[in-house]
């Protein structure tokens, strides 16, 4: 079951989207608002897996509103402005419906919804089988696997990563931030030590004062506010006489 909620400042609108979901048995609709603010409440308080989110709302218009939550559901917005779509999608929206339309459109929405969260449960089972070997990463419209030991640095560009590998010489690139990444990267094996790298500490060859030699002779700058902590990681593995 897909739990849901609607936002669109427009009662009609509103109605006839609710009568559409009446009629598909996998959504389950919790509530409907006419006020995006009005909408995070609820967001907060239960899980919701869906949200049919109209564009041009009072106050908060449904662009921001979906790039002010911090782990926002699955998205299907709906307006009758074309010119939104591709604002829409850069969101990853699941869909897209341009008004007026009609109960076979929800129904599609709908179909892509399921996939999505069918998509979604196979990736958290995998990764709670394999959760501290492997990452799940979306890339090029495709979802691939990464072998954390595989990784041998992280490198930061503007709202992407740069994610280079051991094994192969072409690097994957995300749209993901360095803090997420960081934070999903097992602390034993990966350290940030500068504000555009993270590195697989078990491939360090040389340390000097500005930088860290990798295997393959390849250079990694060291940032001064991430010194002390790459110092304290080597004071406890030098060994001393």
């Amino acid at each position: 079951m897909i739990r849901c909620i609607i936002i669109d400042d427009e009662p009609l609108a509103l109605q006839q989207m609710e009568s559409y979901i009446k009629k598909i048995p996998y959504l389950e609709l919790v509530a409907t608002y006419q006020s995006a603010i009005d909408a995070k409440e609820i967001l907060e308080k239960e899980k919701i897996d869906a949200i049919f989110c109209d564009i041009n709302l009072p106050e908060l218009n449904g662009l921001d509103f979906i790039k002010s939550l911090d782990n926002p559901p699955m998205v299907v917005f709906t307006t009758a402005y074309s010119e939104y779509a591709v604002e829409g999608f850069q969101l990853n929206a699941v869909d897209y419906l341009l008004k007026p339309f009609g109960c076979d459109d929800m129904k599609r929405a709908a179909e892509k919804l399921k996939k999505c969260q069918d998509s979604l449960r196979t990736l958290q089972d995998v990764s709670q089988i394999d959760e501290d070997d492997a990452i799940f990463l979306k890339t090029e419209y495709k979802i691939v696997r990464i072998n954390i030991r595989n990784i041998r640095y992280v490198e930061a560009m503007s709202e992407y990563l740069r994610i280079h590998l051991i094994d192969n010489p072409r690097p994957i690139i995300v749209l993901l931030s360095m803090k997420k990444m960081e934070e999903r990267l097992p602390k034993r094996s990966f350290m940030r030590i500068h504000r555009s790298f993270i590195i697989n500490l078990t491939l360090i060859r040389e340390v000097s004062k500005n930088r860290i030699v990798l295997g393959d002779d390849i250079e990694i700058p060291i940032g001064d506010s991430y010194r002390d902590q790459l110092n304290a990681y080597i004071n406890s593995k030098f060994l001393t006489k």
